[in-house]
């Protein structure tokens, strides 16, 4: 997602330096470009106004910002797409607020293809002025874009989001199973059922990686479940545990521990259609005529 991101901020005519964790991944791609691959953070935060962040979890986040942080001037701003916990989000601005830093939560939802066409759903949290400094930046990134409060609040808005991906990619994994040992005509089901009202993006884009059996990423399930995770202790603050959240976590758990922690989310058809193999009632797919 960061390459497709870096790709649309350059298309707009904001990108001058990219940075990753392998540098010869940031070399290549500023060699595509024609911009800057600074060797450290702090170089690369010394020649910008802005820093668009995303990274994989909570402890990446700070150490990111820590590593950015004497490099920033006073006025700057770091925009984190990331997904991570919201105290986690907080912890970041305090690091930056003594430099006169502007740190935004901004994560994302929308998937490799949002990332690639710039359709990306933004969620941010920060002060009302950061936003509008910001929002160039964003609207090159995305689609839809909204401020939902101070910083944390873009993280409390996407761990509402993946809750609900949960909830559907489940749903959608188990219609299929169940589809699936009917007998019924897969692709043909998906064309009609994807124009109906238990219709979903996760339908749409993923139920064809059910039919084919492979489950590229996408999204893939360790990023989920840590993403859960969040939603867990978020909810454990309150003391609730959600029954969607602590399923999902379980079936990923088991993913992960078969050696499927890197497939798309999809990949919790394995588990579905297992139980209607277990039954030995599968019968094979009907032919369209």
């Amino acid at each position: 997602m960061g390459q497709h991101m870096a790709r649309n901020l350059h298309r707009a005519g904001m990108l001058s330096a990219v940075w990753n964790r392998s540098a010869d991944k940031a070399r290549k791609l500023a060699s595509e470009l024609k911009v800057a691959a600074p060797a450290t953070l702090e170089q690369l935060a010394a020649g910008v106004d802005a820093v668009v962040s995303c990274v994989s979890a909570d402890a990446d986040v700070l150490e990111v910002t820590r590593a950015l942080a004497p490099g920033f001037r006073s006025g700057a701003l770091m925009l984190d797409c990331s997904t991570i916990g919201a105290e986690t989000a907080r912890q970041a601005a305090a690091l930056l607020e003594p430099r006169g830093v502007e740190f935004l939560d901004c994560p994302v939802s929308g998937g490799v293809e949002g990332a690639r066409d710039a359709k990306l759903a933004i969620m941010a949290g920060g002060t009302p002025a950061g936003f509008e400094l910001a929002r160039p930046l964003l609207e090159a990134l995305g689609g839809t874009i909204a401020h939902f409060g101070p910083t944390g609040a873009g993280q409390a808005a996407k761990a509402t989001n993946q809750i609900m991906c949960a909830g559907i990619i489940e749903a959608v994994a188990e219609a299929m199973a169940f589809a699936r040992a009917q007998g019924l005509p897969l692709e043909k089901l998906i064309d009609t059922l994807g124009k109906g009202a238990g219709s979903s993006w996760y339908f749409v884009h993923r139920a064809p990686n059910m039919v084919r059996g492979a489950y590229p990423p996408g999204f893939r399930v360790r990023l989920h479940a840590k993403d859960l995770t969040i939603c867990h202790d978020m909810a454990a603050r309150f003391g609730v545990a959600l029954p969607v959240v602590e399923r999902m976590l379980a079936e990923y758990i088991e993913l992960i521990a078969r050696g499927f922690g890197d497939e798309d989310i999809s990949a919790t058809y394995r588990l579905k259609a297992e139980l209607f193999e277990r039954t030995n009632i599968m019968r094979a797919p009907a032919r369209d005529a």
